[in-house]
């Protein structure tokens, strides 16, 4: 390709375009042929770990299955025995002790060094006593623990209405889609034993003792034992009307790949439900959703043989319209031949006539929008609704009336999906009811999806290139994000690593809705962002910044981050910074010969402080639109 801005003579500029020409390059030739993006996903082994003991409890778990997925968890160990949840991370005792299970599943010896050592830590850690409650659910399925020593989770929960607190829409959408499952497995208690146990990981620590009684989780505690009461005498045709409520509304709602939500927590305990309800294996739900499982399947080989690694979820939607807007910024003609097939494929992937659980908070919103995933019509959400709207309405499409169509049906329903404080979630509208949080079986991440400034500021930057920055949902999202600056000058990231991600989107999106960039809050931004470059020129955030303030801002450089840094400087007027050009230098040295970077550690985020998620596309998409955008302006 030829690059569309003229040559300025600077090193600086040379380099970029040099890499930035590399990088388009390398981006145009791994488009799938039918117009999308795809880059792996990768979380941690306890999707592996949790697939092998799901497929042993129905009786399905080969050989061949077994030994791939084994060499993947083996290959994950770090030196010191354990797993973390992400590259670089702390070694996490719950991740630990679901991978040891799943090993002594595949036949590992309990007195290697590499199990001893995983056992070790276990032990140190405080044993499984101290695990979270998934990783003690999976153990109870096994007989490996208790279920009177599990929150009670009873399925009645399926009758409360929309209005009364607790109720399933009170919880995100990933959230509500594996707590109603879990409730019929947990009351249904089964047990299939194991031909081994564990306790090399038992440190006989004693429960851990009740919060006090005049708290909320102090509360949830005691009302848990008179749960667990209730659950030895319960109402019968009340307990079983509640059973087949909650299988319907499971049946209700699998997609068309067999999944659920596109995720696998929810896709898993689905499955489990439903084969505890007397589905049978080829029940059509059932072998849908076991089939389903092998498009989320990544085999690569390798000397020690084939390894297995399973995907927790998918991102084709979010790679593409992100691939598409890089590469406009990067000067590809909007009539592109691969950017209209990639327009095209989009356009075939908005979501019409399905109304998710959306619209149990928004009854009269017309449908409208996209999905993460390949299939998820069920849950649509505004973070992917507004990058693909910022990239179709930039393409020069052969339908152009079909085209604006479905971007008008995207902006009326992000529109629709705003709260009531003004800013946005990502799945569902004034999600943001704390009182679930404080039951005893939340301890797995976040449970409800309130207004987070990331998407809060992708929907603000759509509103105002679409000419509605005058609007008031565009004003109302801009004083969200004016409230919700952090007092260092940075925004949270609530899906990206993080305050870096967080800023990197802000920035751009109030500068799009007229916020100049002399404003305070901008000038702050920048700030933030010049104090807390790396010597290297890139920026790094290391994704213990959720748990641990001392590490906001602060991380090994990545290329995605850097990106995002640059994206901001650039939108603030300050591409001609030394911060700008440091920035630029990093892309340029760090770029591979193929036109790539390199990229190990994770910069995506599923459950601040729990899961997170390494986008194998990040490295390409967000350095190819920092890269364009600032030579765009320094030719200006």
């Amino acid at each position: 390709m030829t690059l569309t801005a003229p040559e300025t003579g600077t090193t600086e500029a040379g380099d970029a375009r040099r890499t930035l020409e590399k990088a388009v390059g390398f981006l145009r030739s791994i488009q799938h042929e039918r117009g999308w993006w795809q880059g792996d996903l990768e979380t941690n082994v306890t999707m592996d770990a949790e697939d092998l003991l799901m497929r042993e409890f129905l009786a399905i778990r080969t050989a061949q299955e077994t030994e791939e997925a084994a060499r993947w968890i083996r290959s994950q160990q770090r030196a010191d025995g354990t797993w973390a949840t992400f590259a670089g991370g702390p070694g996490d005792l719950s991740t630990t002790a679901e991978a040891w299970v799943a090993l002594r599943l595949a036949g590992d010896d309990p007195a290697a060094e590499h199990m001893r050592a995983a056992e070790k830590f276990v032990q140190a850690e405080g044993g499984i006593e101290r695990s979270r409650v998934f990783t003690r659910i999976w153990l109870a399925l096994f007989g490996l623990w208790s279920w009177d020593d599990l929150p009670n989770m009873p399925p009645e929960l399926i009758f409360l209405p929309k209005w009364f607190p607790l109720n399933v829409y009170d919880w995100s959408c990933w959230a509500r889609q594996t707590v109603v499952p879990l409730t019929i497995v947990a009351t249904l208690r089964p047990t299939r034993p194991l031909p081994f146990g564990v306790d090399e990981l038992r440190s006989g620590a004693a429960p851990e003792p009740f919060d006090a009684p005049w708290t909320w989780a102090g509360a949830f505690q005691r009302l848990d034992v008179g749960l667990h009461a209730y659950a030895r005498r319960p109402i019968g045709p009340l307990r079983r009307l509640a059973m087949r409520r909650g299988a319907e509304w499971i049946l209700a709602r699998q997609e068309a790949d067999g999944g659920w939500g596109g995720i696998q927590p929810p896709w898993v305990y689905s499955l489990l439900a439903l084969h505890l309800l007397g589905y049978p294996l080829d029940h059509p739900a059932m072998k849908a959703g076991l089939e389903g499982f092998e498009r989320f399947l990544v085999r690569t080989e390798t000397p020690e043989g084939t390894v297995r690694m399973l995907e927790a979820c998918q991102s084709p939607v979010w790679d593409t319209c992100l691939a598409v807007t890089a590469l406009l910024d990067a000067g590809v003609p909007a009539d592109d031949p691969d950017v209209v097939r990639a327009a095209t494929w989009m356009l075939d992937e908005e979501i019409r006539g399905v109304r998710g659980d959306w619209a149990v908070r928004r009854p009269d919103l017309p449908v409208g929008g996209w999905a993460f995933e390949f299939d998820n019509d069920g849950y649509p959400d505004t973070d992917d609704t507004a990058e693909v709207v910022l990239a179709l309405r930039r393409v020069a499409h052969p339908d152009p009336e079909r085209l604006r169509a479905a971007v008008d049906r995207g902006v009326v329903w992000n529109i629709g999906m705003q709260s009531s404080d003004g800013g946005w979630g990502a799945f569902d509208a004034d999600n943001t009811r704390e009182l679930v949080t404080k039951l005893p079986f939340c301890d797995f991440g976040a449970v409800i999806d309130p207004p987070s400034a990331d998407v809060t500021a992708h929907v603000v930057e759509m509103l105002a290139h679409e000419g509605l920055a005058g609007g008031e949902a565009c004003r109302r999202g801009v004083r969200w994000l004016l409230d919700h600056q952090e007092p260092d000058g940075s925004w949270f990231g609530r899906w990206g690593a993080n305050h870096v991600y967080g800023t990197g989107g802000v920035v751009p999106a109030l500068v799009a809705a007229g916020i100049p960039a002399s404003d305070p809050a901008i000038r702050r931004a920048v700030a933030w962002l010049e104090r807390h470059q790396n010597a290297d020129g890139g920026w790094g955030e290391d994704l213990r910044s959720y748990s641990d303030p001392s590490w906001v801002g602060r991380g090994e450089s990545t290329a995605s981050q850097t990106a995002w840094g640059l994206l901001a400087l650039v939108a603030a007027g300050a591409a001609r910074s030394e911060a700008a050009r440091r920035a630029v230098g990093f892309l340029a040295r760090t770029q591979l010969p193929d036109g790539s970077w390199e990229e190990e550690m994770y910069t995506g985020t599923g459950f601040p402080g729990a899961f997170y998620i390494r986008y194998r596309l990040y490295r390409m998409t967000f350095p190819v639109s920092a890269l364009g955008r600032w030579c765009e302006e320094v030719d200006a």
